[in-house]
């Protein structure tokens, strides 16, 4: 086969194996170069090409980012709205929660200062023994009902910005001392009642201010004075018992 070269200057290309269309890139560089005579506007028009395709790539690239950028944007907007619902409603809970606890909390410490006085009594009741009387039994110190219930507020609620350690209720509570005035002729049985009212679940602290003797009808007698102090026993150890209205409308 004769083989004619056109473009002058080209070297012949080598023949392929299977006769194939082939493109020599140098021939046509040659062939341009030959052709183009300022070598500088050939440069600067190459430059202009190159960098136009490097300004589309990026422009693509920079598209494709923002897209994906919206799109992450959109599902972290939507999370935390729905997080800042939750957090909403989880405070809203605490809050019906503590105010429901408040009012259980009241109704609990007022419940337990209702029967101060039939304790008080019952205890020394059943404690005071025979030889031995009383002559005063009264409140001493502070008035009772300076620190009501019903003043205490709940805790601020959980927002969830900070972790805190629930803060309990805590229920304004009078201190109760009492103090009491008797005679005895018997300071053993004196002992004992000392020890009995120790012993009960209502009253503590027992002190004996002081004891005096004294004459009365010709008989030598003690007169004491007793400082205690009112207790509120845990709710198991108490006991409730039912009023029953009788017929003629009191109760028993």
């Amino acid at each position: 086969m004769i083989q004619i070269n056109l473009l002058p200057g080209a070297k012949k290309s080598k023949k392929s194996g299977g006769g194939g269309f082939s493109i020599n890139f140098a021939a046509i560089g040659a062939a341009i170069s030959s052709k183009v005579k300022d070598k500088y506007l050939a440069a600067a028009v190459i430059t202009t090409a190159v960098a136009l395709v490097v300004m589309a790539l990026l422009f693509t690239t920079q598209r494709t980012r923002e897209s994906s950028v919206r799109d992450a944007e959109a599902v972290q907007v939507r999370d935390s709205t729905q997080m800042a619902r939750v957090l909403r409603d989880r405070a809203m809970a605490q809050a019906k929660r503590d105010s429901v606890y408040l009012q259980l909390a009241i109704i609990r410490a007022i419940d337990e200062e209702r029967f101060v006085w039939p304790h008080i009594m019952e205890e020394v009741s059943r404690a005071l023994p025979v030889y031995t009387w009383l002559q005063s039994l009264a409140y001493s110190g502070s008035a009772q009902g300076l620190r009501p219930a019903a003043s205490i507020r709940t805790p601020p609620p959980d927002t969830g910005k900070v972790r805190r350690a629930r803060r309990e209720i805590e229920i304004p509570r009078d201190t109760i001392r009492i103090q009491m005035v008797g005679r005895t002729v018997d300071l053993q049985a004196f002992t004992r009642f000392m020890r009995s009212l120790e012993d009960s679940p209502f009253l503590e602290n027992v002190t004996l201010r002081q004891s005096i003797p004294a004459i009365l009808n010709g008989r030598e007698h003690y007169v004491f004075t007793l400082d205690l102090q009112y207790t509120r026993p845990d709710t198991m150890l108490l006991r409730r018992e039912p009023f029953t209205p009788t017929a003629n409308g009191g109760d028993q």
